[in-house]
């Protein structure tokens, strides 16, 4: 029978796999700057062995010589910087295997979704999946907080408006929204691929956790979006922003 893993020891192995990146990317660069600390301060020494050396044999050394003298003085220097390369290159190699799983699980979710869809449509018609999707924006509408600091002012139009991507409420209007479509389509039609992170700068939003990582290629077609108009929580109108093709993780594959 297998024994059971103390409760204890599962919390911190669990705590530790989740938090890999950030404490192998501290501990990469606490090891960097150890390294640096421990080479500036061997470095006296080094030289001391080196004019020592010179000094017996009465000729100066080449640099050959000068690292045979003094390559033990940075051992201790050289581990330090290999290990801390070693930690960074073990971080970067857990985000990049964690964002592939994030991409295939999203490329699921998102045919699932599809696939769904399209049954849906298919059996009640188009006229009511689109009123239930509506209602469903609605009801996660009524949701969202839209006090004073929840409010997002851009400085490009005051009609209240909503991403469903962010589920952020910020302030612009349909000219200016239409705008930064027609940009960022033109974009897209020379680089082949925007990111969401490119269509919230035009619309003076920030990026978030995901939109760098998200986005639209032009093998899906330009960006389209429409636009609705709903009712917040506290009673006032907001502009809905829908995604005629939802931002993917793969968007940037150019084959």
């Amino acid at each position: 029978m297998r024994k059971k893993m103390p409760k204890f020891i599962y919390k911190v192995k669990r705590g530790f796999g989740k938090r890999s990146p950030a404490i192998l990317t501290a501990t990469g660069i606490l090891s960097m700057g150890t390294a640096a600390v421990l080479a500036a301060k061997e470095t006296p020494k080094a030289i001391r062995l080196i004019e020592e050396r010179e000094a017996e044999l009465g000729d100066e050394l080449t640099p050959r010589e000068k690292l045979e003298t003094t390559w033990k003085c940075y051992v201790p220097a050289l581990t330090a910087g290999i290990f801390g390369a070693a930690c960074l290159i073990g971080a970067h190699s857990v985000h990049a295997r964690r964002n592939a799983a994030i991409a295939t699980a999203y490329k699921l979710s998102e045919t699932a979704l599809t696939e769904y869809k399209e049954a849906v449509t298919e059996e009640i018609g188009e006229e009511k999946e689109s009123l239930i999707r509506k209602k469903v924006r609605q009801k996660k509408l009524e949701e969202t907080p839209t006090g004073p600091n929840n409010i997002i002012i851009t400085g490009r139009g005051n009609q209240l408006c909503y991403d469903g991507v962010s589920g952020r409420v910020f302030e612009s209007d349909l000219n200016t929204i239409e705008k930064a479509i027609n940009k960022v389509n033109r974009e897209m039609t020379y680089d082949m691929y925007i990111s969401l992170s490119d269509f919230y700068d035009e619309l003076g939003l920030d990026h978030t956790d995901i939109s760098d990582q998200i986005g639209w290629n032009l093998e899906d077609g330009l960006l389209e979006v429409s636009f609705d108009s709903m009712i917040l929580g506290d009673g006032r109108p907001c502009i809905t922003l829908e995604y005629h093709v939802a931002p993917k993780y793969d968007f940037a594959k150019l084959i």
